[in-house]
């Protein structure tokens, strides 16, 4: 294995950017020495030719421009990394999979920004079960099933009608709202990773023919061609209005639970404060 440092790295590409051994040594703050020997050693790791030196300029041999490009990358990764690994109390990086918060999203953001401005938001669509938390993608995430992973913990923060998607042409668009019997003989699209519309809404062996899809995009897409519908929570009207699609009352089906999700052993410092705020945004409508 090729012993290799960070040190080693930052000195190659000082030397590419600054153009002189003394240039790279004073951008870097060690001495010309120290930049040399970084140089050789790793040259003689990888055994070869890195750059090119004459008395007027050093350039990167047509290896070294390879090397360079990749040293350029990892110490672009291990920024990253520093950065994610420390920025824990300065962030928060609240996940969703299909619609975030519905119509309390504009809310939550801009009164996050006015109460905790030492503290950027961010939101993050992983479609999910965990809405990006288990790929590490955020550090809260709005669900709307309970996890069934006892790494997280979650706490209920607001509950949202069910609507059902039709397209603007159905007969059923026509009604201020409908009932489950009335979608019992249609196509209805799940997605079983994130949604919440499963034929558990209806009585054994009355429920709908499924037909699973996996995007947002194409759930709307395929109901507005009249083909299948769709049974979601409030927060998808808010979030996707689509020409071609309405959204109507589903009045007999339980509402969505809202739930806001976290790791259970590391828990971000807002964690609190934004459930107090998501909390404070479903209880006042």
């Amino acid at each position: 294995m090729h012993d290799i440092d960070l040190r080693q790295l930052r000195c190659l590409v000082a030397i590419a950017d600054e153009g002189t051994f003394t240039d790279a040594a004073i951008a870097l703050g060690v001495s010309q020495a120290a930049v040399s020997r970084a140089l050789a050693a790793l040259e003689r790791s990888l055994g070869v030719r890195l750059l090119r030196r004459t008395s007027r300029e050093v350039t990167p041999t047509p290896t070294g421009l390879r090397v360079l490009a990749q040293a350029r990358r990892v110490l672009a990764d291990v920024s990253d990394l520093v950065r994610e690994a420390t920025s824990g109390r300065t962030r928060l990086r609240v996940g969703y999979a299909w619609s975030a918060l519905g119509r309390h999203t504009v809310a939550f953001q801009r009164r996050w920004s006015a109460a905790h401005a030492d503290t950027d938001l961010y939101l993050v669509r992983v479609n999910s079960p965990s809405a990006g938390l288990a790929e590490g993608a955020c550090d809260l995430a709005v669900v709307r099933r309970a996890p069934d992973d006892r790494r997280f913990g979650s706490a209920i923060v607001g509950l949202e009608r069910r609507l059902c998607a039709l397209a603007a042409d159905d007969p059923l668009a026509r009604r201020r709202s409908v009932r489950l019997a009335d979608l019992a003989d249609r196509l209805l699209l799940v997605d079983r990773r994130t949604g919440t519309a499963t034929p558990g809404l209806w009585p054994p062996g009355a429920g709908p023919a499924t037909e699973e899809t996996h995007d947002v995009d194409d759930w709307l897409t395929v109901i507005a061609s009249g083909r299948g519908i769709g049974v979601t929570a409030e927060a998808t009207a808010h979030q996707y209005p689509r020409p071609g699609v309405v959204y109507r009352p589903v009045r007999d089906a339980e509402p969505v639970a809202v739930r806001l999700a976290w790791w259970r052993e590391d828990p971000h410092p807002s964690l609190q404060a934004a459930l107090e705020l998501i909390t404070d945004l479903y209880r006042s409508g």
